[in-house]
């Protein structure tokens, strides 16, 4: 069981006394220096806290086990420019925050990173016993805040993960390599790129006491791999699936027809309550479920032909860093890629 230390930057720390026998909801009123809130749980006593300042705010914690006990644990958030737009979602649903036995856990530490050029979110997750950490699809112009969170936290870098071969970013597993030595590169078996490790379907990405398990989801491109966190109920789907959209299929080995065939039976199968962490977002959103991209997904949602005729027909422009980003990705992990400004 992990007990979970959700960081996403700067600091709102709450206490809970008593809690829930099992993971729930809380219908509440707005957040607005104080909360109300009614129990969806029976035959469990709940004491509420107040959170200070902040409304309109939704926040997701992980179903992490059903032996709780009295602790104190925080989340962050952040406003920072390059880290996190906004987290607003639904304003009268909150999730109940829980933990288990501490003296049983293993800490995680999990944090989602954005860069606003590309709109690329990156992750950073790591086994807290250990000090063992991964990181996925890294962005070289960002590397110096990923060193950087790597380092006051203690975090030894294991791997530096591509979801697939990016077109619009240059990837910065070259530079985390060649400043941490010891870390290693992974893409999927079938990317066609150089890199350290090559993975594929069904195998495990194991950090300390963390495991992901790697799932093929080509379509996007044939490489495209999705990771998920079965500890924690949560998917990194790369470009396969994004908040209401999808990766396009006009370029580099897209197909249409094997990417609706990869969502629908390697992310699309797993549980409704998993969340979806995608690779990018166009929209602030941070994140989305399985549940929500199967019903409300524009595009994946609809029938796998009228899912191909659209993606055939969007007619969109090159991403704008494709002819610098492609062939340095190409070489991906094994190089230390220079940004535009060192060239």
């Amino acid at each position: 069981m992990f007990n979970t230390e959700f960081l996403l930057q700067s600091t709102l720390a709450f206490s809970r006394r008593s809690f829930a026998s099992r993971y729930s909801t809380l219908n509440t009123n707005r957040f607005n220096d104080k909360l109300v809130s009614q129990s969806a749980i029976t035959n469990s006593s709940y004491n509420c806290c107040v959170f200070r300042g902040f409304k309109n705010l939704s926040y997701r914690c992980f179903e992490i086990g059903s032996q709780y006990t009295t602790s104190a644990f925080v989340l962050t958030k952040s406003f920072r420019k390059g880290v996190q737009r906004s987290f607003s979602t639904a304003e009268n649903t909150r999730y109940a925050m829980s933990m288990p036995n501490v003296q049983k856990a293993s800490p995680v530490l999990f944090r989602q990173l954005f860069e606003h050029k590309s709109y690329t979110y990156t992750y950073l997750l790591a086994c807290m016993k250990t000090k063992e950490a991964v990181i996925i699809d890294p962005v070289i112009e960002m590397v110096p805040r990923d060193m950087r969170i790597l380092e006051q936290l203690g975090l030894a870098l294991k791997y530096a993960i591509n979801t697939h071969v990016h077109a619009d970013h240059i990837t910065g597993s070259g530079k985390l390599k060649a400043k941490l030595p010891g870390s290693a590169s992974i893409l999927g078996v079938d990317s066609g790129a150089k890199a350290d490790m090559y993975i594929g379907q069904g195998e495990k990405v194991c950090f300390g006491d963390v495991e992901l398990e790697a799932r093929k989801t080509p379509g996007h491109t044939n490489g495209c791999m999705s990771f998920v966190w079965h500890d924690q109920k949560c998917v990194f789907s790369g470009d396969a699936v994004l908040i209401r959209g999808c990766g396009r299929t006009d370029f580099q080995q897209g197909n249409a027809d094997t990417l609706y065939k990869s969502v629908h039976t390697q992310i699309f199968s797993l549980p409704d309550d998993y969340v979806i962490y995608p690779a990018h977002d166009y929209t602030g959103q941070p994140w989305t479920t399985v549940g929500e991209e199967k019903q409300f997904n524009p595009r994946l949602s609809k029938t796998k032909e009228e899912f191909i005729e659209l993606m055939n027909n969007l007619n969109l422009p090159y991403p704008k860093q494709i002819d610098r980003a492609l062939p340095a990705n190409l070489l991906c992990g094994i190089v230390d890629v220079p940004t535009e400004a060192e060239t």
